[in-house]
């Protein structure tokens, strides 16, 4: 893909705080995933390479700390009391703002790399009645925190207090080491198939209209775009962990689970594809999928790129001009069927 020719022009340090109203694209045609047919040893290794390296890694290790030293004992859960519901709900708190922090305050406060791999050209909405306070920032962490941690605990604490009585079904580590590695390793693939088939039912016009709509309002997204949603959304959303209800898992399952549901977010909604540390250090973070999504609505509704759900069902783009013509005939194919069946009645 042919990058902008403004884009060429990219802001860095003292430049930040001029816009620059146009859009960062990428250089090339993104890939998605290897074909399951026929095996490409080379493409597997890469594959794995980008679904592990660095964030699948930071999320387990991230998981295992707070399992460790920051998750009260099984003996402790298995009553529940508000003490430690208290605690996980205010643990969950203090790690979404250390982590959302680290992405938020150099990138859009210190706007240390300027408008460098930002996808959009602008910075985060103010004074925009779309928002609640008419500010971007301000809406986002309203939903993060009147909603999305309190069912993101919510979701943990019956979770925990299950396992602590025997009433999901547990595997030990030391015993069935591959299986636990399996299941730890599938995680993030399942969230992947999960997002897409609640994520799309939510933009039928009712439902968007109601619910997903507070999502969407963030068609340029910054890290704490992540979370915010309404709560209907973040029921569902969090729905995932439900899975270890009924697949034997270890505690550290579903605790990578949630972490990854939560945390997660904020990496793929930053807004730029990659943070600039030095000039040889970069970070990968948001897929150019789901910026697309935000941008269009009507594709890649998957959970980036990972696992090409999307080219499944048909709704897959890479931005080339050939998925954008695909998606705009699919778009306008519904919208005249729909003319015709009001026609009709």
């Amino acid at each position: 893909m042919a990058t902008n020719d403004l884009a060429a022009t990219r802001n860095k340090g003292g430049n930040a705080d001029k816009e620059r109203r146009t859009e960062w694209q990428p250089d090339h045609f993104l890939q998605g995933p290897p074909k399951l047919w026929p095996i490409s040893p080379v493409g597997i290794v890469k594959w794995l390479y980008f679904y592990l390296v660095p964030w699948t890694l930071i999320y387990i290790a991230v998981s295992v700390a707070v399992s460790v030293y920051l998750t009260p004992s099984m003996e402790t859960m298995k009553t529940l009391s508000w003490d430690w519901i208290a605690f996980i709900f205010a643990r969950n708190c203090a790690l979404l703002i250390l982590f959302v922090s680290c992405l938020h305050v150099p990138l859009y406060v210190k706007k240390s790399q300027g408008f460098d791999r930002k996808y959009n050209g602008r910075w985060l909405a103010r004074n925009n009645p779309n928002f609640l306070f008419k500010n971007q920032l301000l809406d986002n962490l309203f939903w993060t925190f009147a909603s999305a941690v309190p069912i993101w605990t919510a979701y943990e604490v019956l979770t925990w207090w299950m396992f602590a009585n025997g009433y999901i079904p547990y595997v030990s580590f030391n015993e069935h080491p591959v299986y636990c590695l399996a299941v730890l390793f599938a995680i993030p693939l399942f969230r992947n198939v999960h997002f897409y088939l609640i994520h799309r039912p939510i933009h039928w016009p009712f439902l968007y209209r109601w619910v997903h709509s507070v999502h969407h309002a963030n068609v340029n997204v910054g890290p704490w775009s992540g979370l915010s949603m309404h709560p209907v959304e973040h029921i569902v959303y969090y729905s995932g962990v439900l899975i270890h209800w009924i697949v034997p898992s270890h505690p550290i399952h579903a605790m990578f689970h949630m972490i990854h549901t939560s945390l997660a977010p904020s990496q793929t909604h930053t807004g730029f594809e990659k943070f600039i540390i030095k000039d040889s250090i970069e970070i990968r973070m948001e897929d150019y999928y789901h910026y697309l999504h935000h941008r269009y609505f009507e594709c890649n509704y998957g959970g980036g790129g990972i696992l090409n759900v999307d080219a499944w069902f048909g709704t897959f783009n890479d931005g080339s001009p050939e998925a954008m013509e695909k998606m705009n005939h699919r778009v306008m194919s519904r919208q005249q069927k729909a003319q015709s069946e009001g026609q009709s009645s």
